[in-house]
Order: C-alpha cells, then structure tokens, then sequence
C-alpha cells in the first residue's frame, strides 16, 4: 500500500523489522538509540541513562520500522525470568516526530505483543498514554510514581486479563 502525504509524493509504507540483540547490526542498534535519543532526550528533555545495558542482553528484543533506509520508530521488549516462567517488559516505545499519528506505535506494539503471547508482559506507562495501553490489554498493577519527573504508571498485561 502506498500513501500519500500532504506533499502529495507518495511513499511506501514502512518496514517492520525485529531482531535479537545479537543479531543486531551495529548501525541498526545506533540508529535505534539516536532515535531514542531525539526523542525522549532531546524532544521531550528526559534526562536518563540511555546506556543502561539491557540493549545488548541475549534475550532482548528489538523492533523497529523502518522508511528508506530511516528508523522511524521502535521498542524493546526484554525477557524477565520469574522462577520458572518468563515474564517480559517493553520499554523505550516511540516513533519520530514527523511520522506520528499513521499508526506506528501501535503497529509496533503490537508486534511486540505477538511475542510475548501469553506471558506476563510489563510497562511502566507515562501517565498520558494509560489509556492507549489500556486498549491493548494491559491494566493498572500500582500505584503511579515520579521517575525523571515524570509520571509513570505500573501496567501489566497476561492472560488473565486478557479473557
């Protein structure tokens, strides 16, 4: 399907990509976390550490879609072990600015998901975007806290609350 942007030049829609953090590209895992960067340091001035090493875990995940060679969104989801099941969590959600509003997220989002399957899944929300996980399964697990400054609110989603 191509699109048509308000340029009036069509494009092709993006490329969903995933691969296991071994498997990765250097230049996809750096285009990956610049990406995180312009957005959640630069565009939305949250001063974390982006470096927090869980990119290169063996069990992490990425996703990411891709336009002419540019990531334009991503998310990790990294496998969490709870005695003797896996639980996972996603992290670092986000789509660059001028491709917002076409569906990116939750294409992304849901790609993660068909991963996880059944398995308890977890998110820690910023406050203004419950309602989008909220509709995609996930549901409150506690209390909201203040990290970085902002507001974030404990989501989980698994089978039962998924029925």
């Amino acid at each position: 399907m191509t699109t048509l942007p308000m340029n009036g030049v069509a494009t092709r829609p993006p490329t969903l990509t995933r691969a296991w953090a071994p498997d990765l590209a250097t230049d996809r895992l750096y285009a990956l976390l610049k990406l995180r960067v312009e957005v959640f340091v630069v565009e939305q001035a949250l001063f974390y550490p982006e470096l927090d090493g869980f990119d290169l875990l063996a069990s992490t995940r990425h996703f990411w879609l891709e336009r002419d060679g540019e990531v334009i969104g991503t998310v990790r989801l990294l496998e969490e072990s709870e005695g003797h099941s896996s639980t996972f969590r996603l992290g670092h959600l986000c789509t660059r600015r001028s491709d917002r509003g076409h569906g990116h997220t939750t294409r992304l989002l849901q790609a993660a998901l068909a991963d996880v399957g059944e398995a308890p899944c977890r998110i820690d929300s910023p406050s203004y975007l419950v309602d989008m996980y909220l509709a995609h399964g996930f549901v409150q697990c506690g209390d909201e806290k203040i990290d970085n400054g902002v507001p974030l609110v404990p989501l989980i989603r698994n089978q039962t609350n998924q029925r």
